[in-house]
């Protein structure tokens, strides 16, 4: 009888951290599991959220803001204030078909809803004021 050949592991050499990670996804698919993507990855194709494709505008910079096409991020047209010295803003919505502004909002620090249910496609700018004649405003419009 031969002895059987034996292949010395040196003690040194336990698993390496890649070979476990990759013994544990193999693992966890087997089993259905998925895994996710590190933190650090983004999505191909990463929806932008309603007030995250929003546009910042200044008062006193243009009489109308826009012209804007609405998008399928909003249902409705939103508008807030984020900066200046008024103490809040004026604003309608003029739809490009109508030729004429649905109805006045008062716009503060927080969204406000200034036109509902707007189809996506739709044309329209916004007219706007202050509070004050010779105050500054910041706006975000999100569409």
């Amino acid at each position: 009888m031969t002895p059987a050949a034996t292949v010395a592991v040196p003690r040194s050499a336990p698993l390496t951290a890649r070979f476990a990670r990759a013994s544990l996804v193999a693992l966890l698919v087997t089993l259905g599991f998925t895994v996710p993507a590190p933190a650090s990855a983004a999505p191909a194709t990463a929806a932008t959220s309603c007030y995250g494709g929003a546009v910042t505008v200044r008062y006193g910079e243009v009489r109308d803001f826009g012209p804007y096409v609405t998008t399928s991020r909003c249902t409705d047209i939103n508008m807030r204030m984020t900066g200046g010295d008024a103490e809040f803003g004026w604003a309608c919505v003029q739809f490009a078909r109508a030729g004429a502004c649905n109805y006045w909002t008062k716009i503060g620090r927080s969204w406000t809803t200034i036109a509902t249910d707007v189809l996506n496609g739709t044309r329209f700018t916004v007219p706007n004021g202050v509070d004050l004649e010779g105050s500054s405003a910041t706006f975000q419009i999100a569409f």
